[in-house]
């Protein structure tokens, strides 16, 4: 099955190791963006995968292009317009000192895009899935009246929609809040991925009990909320949530549960004690979910084992993507995470 995303993706510009802003005299330039990085995940899984988007004509535009493309990803959709490419600045942390991230993407090609620009028809031709987050609407106006022009066209051709709601405190400027956007889009998804931040502040529920600060994270506690949602969206299928408890900037475990409207599933909890890039970390999770419910429809438990699975690998690689195989993602929900030289 053919699997398309849509949003931004951007140039990314991070001090080397874990040097601070004002402590470091150069960047790292790679590239990444919530929808991107969920297609790239699913190149690499051997999915048919196209991420459409909007990117303006210049040196830098055509490397991340490029980029894409080599790495298996359909680019032939994406729009060539606009004045610039985004950027995000990223400082990564460490131990008690948090991660920090400033965005440059005021203007942005994709934060310009407007309802009209995009043949949807046209790009959803032989598709089964498509794949949006919460972060596209946070942009613009425009971008939210795009995605939810994306999601009637989906919804009309009976292609399965799935959102990652991705709640962005620092994105959302333009006059309208995530609670007054999220709900009328997620209302066109079948398949909604969140976090309990996620839950509260796009759609305004919330999960009972829960302190994540603590570094423990109960599923059970996340029923009332997949529910919550089942109801808000009732052409949702399967609500999945992801469980980050957060020890430390380095030391997150790390796991999520499924509800299909009558089951809980959980997947093992992995104890992720030396991170070394959790940028990325839920677009990898969506990307591995994505999959499994493509591979194993009928196993459920199994394909939120890989999500959580291909996500805890992430963690161990520098940059936005999940540049792992099915094989290796395999090997680790088999419970081999010895890290012993392969040879």
């Amino acid at each position: 099955m053919k699997v398309v995303t849509f949003g931004e993706v951007m140039l990314r510009l991070a001090t080397p190791g874990f040097e601070r802003f004002g402590q470091s005299n150069m960047l790292q330039a790679t590239f990444g963006g919530g929808e991107a990085n969920v297609a790239v995940s699913l190149a690499n899984y051997g999915v048919d995968v196209a991420f459409v988007s909007r990117l303006p004509q210049n040196d830098i535009a055509e490397a991340c292009i490029n980029e894409l493309r080599g790495l298996g990803v359909d680019t032939s959709q994406i729009l060539h317009d606009g004045d610039r490419m985004g950027i995000y600045f990223l400082e990564a942390g460490a131990v008690s000192r948090a991660s920090k991230v400033i965005y440059d993407r005021s203007h942005s090609a994709v934060s310009e895009i407007r309802p009209g620009m995009i043949d949807w028809e046209k790009v959803f031709s032989g598709a089964g899935w498509f794949h949006w987050t919460g972060i596209t609407p946070a942009i613009s106006q425009g971008a939210a009246d795009t995605v939810k022009e994306a999601i009637e066209a989906a919804n009309r051709l009976g292609i399965t929609v799935s959102t990652d709601l991705n709640y962005r405190k620092n994105l959302w400027k333009y006059g309208k809040t995530a609670r007054e956007v999220m709900p009328g889009l997620v209302k066109g998804c079948d398949i909604i991925l969140g976090n309990e931040e996620d839950a509260a502040m796009a759609l305004d529920i919330h999960p009972d009990g829960v302190d994540v600060t603590r570094g423990e994270v109960t599923a059970d506690a996340y029923l009332s909320v997949s529910k919550k949602i089942m109801e808000l969206a009732p052409r949702c299928k399967k609500v999945i949530t992801t469980l980050r408890g957060s020890v430390s900037a380095s030391h997150n475990s790390w796991s999520g549960v499924l509800y299909d409207g009558k089951k809980l599933y959980s997947a093992p909890t992995y104890e992720i004690t030396h991170i070394v890039d959790r940028v990325g970390g839920g677009d990898s999770f969506m990307g591995g979910l994505i999959y499994g419910l493509l591979t194993y429809p009928e196993d459920d438990q199994r394909a939120l084992n890989f999500a959580v699975a291909a996500s805890c690998l992430k963690h161990t690689i520098v940059g936005d993507y999940n540049r792992v195989t099915v094989q290796e993602v395999e090997k680790l929900m088999g419970g081999d995470a010895s890290g012993r030289v392969s040879r």
